[in-house]
């Protein structure tokens, strides 16, 4: 069996210390199906949990760990939260709809979403044992904060694994979590040596007491993310198209580990939705097989993740972290605010909301703006991408930008000078509509990463290529939401 696609209990002895551990610490854990229609499933339990700290290291902000969190984090809304973007931002008459991340619980980012996603099939079946094992979170940044968020509050031990150049805010957030500093991991280098963090995993799981949950590896990533994201989306789509005059032409979203990507794959089963995948352009692995460094945190390179269903992918879009860094400031800095004020004509509410917009969040909306104008898009159009996470974690990162791009000053006219460059200017250059052999080649990257170097059979590496087997595992869910009713009741 597939590790993290237990069906059964696999191990009877740590599947009932984790019953009593859980029992015992009072707490209660929301099936996948729960979270996937909160409106319908959870109002009642929100209701009860209205004044509990979203930040809180508290189980019941698992039964927030949804996209339908109000702007409060603790209150529920029926649509999930939103903005389409205006014309006076994005260039283009197509809506470019962003989902809002930042609304979920402890991290403020939905990669907790992926960490529950992961952890909870092996709690379920037992080949975790919260008493004896260590979870060990690996990725760039948000993964491995909702990897020790969702453990913290199950009471289990944590070790997060993350280069040591990420942003400062991701290691504060660590450093207030896990009180022993040898719980975080940094490995060398920044968001595009993500090599590096599989190696200090080889390390790492020579100790039996650590388990390794790989996002870019972990099915219940894409899982959770097809049944819970892919259904949030829709909301948001059939919401914006109230008037059903509207066209839903693509779901496009960073790489990353794979995992939000899923999002796509049910849109284009129940929407007809295409599926483009961003990456940096100074690390072009999808485009051009290429190499290099960057810094849109949070969304991984120099790799091709195993959940990645790269032949359900239509497009690869590349963005540069230039542009990123640049749009933040402009975002995100009085100057920058002033010129989108006094000469786009945004109102003071639209300024406030780009600080929902971190770097990978901007990277998102310039790939869904690049999409648009590839396909000459019109007002009737939708794109739909997702801001990962909000400025708020990369506060130090705006210092560093305003002092490598504009020697320390950011006056308003840089800030006209990055918008027309970077948003109104942006062309359709560094992407790709795949093909069939396009979508070969990307796919057979993926061999030299998992089956030369973390072990992957051939066998279940080539499944991989069939959307049968994609479709498949999406039988898991109700199978383990009746693992939860179970493990819920003590049985």
């Amino acid at each position: 069996m597939t590790p993290g696609l237990e069906n059964t209990i696999v191990d009877q002895t740590a599947y009932a210390g984790n019953v009593e551990q859980l029992h015992k610490a009072g707490v209660v854990l929301p099936r996948i199906s729960d979270l996937a229609d909160p409106p319908k499933r959870l109002a009642k339990k929100l209701a009860q949990i209205s004044d509990v700290d979203p930040d809180a290291a508290d189980a019941d902000n698992l039964f927030r760990v949804h996209w339908h969190n109000g702007a409060d984090r603790k209150s529920m809304v029926d649509v999930p939260g939103h903005v389409v973007l205006p014309e006076a931002v994005t260039g283009v008459k197509a809506k470019i709809v962003v989902a809002l991340g930042n609304r979920f619980p402890m991290i403020s980012t939905h990669k907790v979403l992926a960490a529950y996603g992961c952890l909870i099939p092996r709690l379920m079946s037992g080949s975790f044992s919260a008493a004896n094992h260590r979870a060990v979170w690996p990725s760039t940044g948000n993964y491995c904060r909702g990897g020790v968020a969702i453990a913290s509050v199950l009471g289990c031990r944590s070790v997060a694994v993350l280069p040591e150049g990420m942003s400062k805010e991701r290691f504060d957030w660590l450093n207030n979590w896990l009180s022993d500093p040898n719980d975080i991991f940094r490995t060398p280098g920044t968001e595009s040596n993500v090599k590096e963090i599989y190696d200090a995993c080889h390390t790492l799981a020579k100790d039996p007491e650590n388990l390794i949950l790989n996002q870019f590896g972990e099915f219940g990533n894409y899982i959770i993310h097809r049944a819970v994201t892919g259904p949030a989306m829709q909301r948001i789509i059939e919401h914006v198209n109230a008037s059903g005059t509207l066209k839903p032409r693509a779901f496009v979203a960073a790489t990353g580990s794979g995992g939000t990507l899923a999002a796509g794959d049910h849109l284009k089963q129940t929407l007809g939705m295409q599926v483009g995948a961003i990456e940096a352009l100074e690390c072009p692995t999808l485009l051009y097989n290429g190499y290099g460094e960057h810094n849109i945190q949070g969304i991984g390179d120099k790799h091709v993740p195993l959940i990645h269903n790269v032949m359900g992918t239509d497009f690869v879009i590349g963005v540069s972290d230039r542009a990123c860094d640049r749009l933040n400031l402009v975002f995100n800095t009085p100057p920058g605010r002033k010129y989108l004020s006094e000469h786009r004509g945004l109102t003071q509410e639209q300024i406030t909301g780009l600080a929902d917009f971190g770097l990978s969040s901007i990277a998102n909306i310039l790939g869904a703006i690049k999409y648009a104008k590839y396909m000459d898009l019109g007002a009737d159009d939708i794109v739909l991408t997702v801001a990962t996470d909000g400025a708020n974690m990369y506060e130090t990162e705006m210092a560093i930008a305003e002092s490598k791009y504009f020697d320390g000053h950011f006056s308003e006219v840089k800030a006209a000078e990055t918008f027309g460059q970077h948003l109104l200017g942006i062309g359709i250059e560094h992407m790709q509509e795949l093909s069939r052999f396009d979508r070969e080649r990307i796919f057979n990257l993926g061999y030299y990463t998992w089956v030369e170097q973390q072990g992957v059979s051939l066998e279940d590496f080539d499944r991989r290529r069939d959307q049968s087997f994609w479709d498949g595992l999406m039988h898991l869910v109700p199978i383990w939401d009746e693992m939860i009713d179970r493990f819920n009741a003590g049985a």
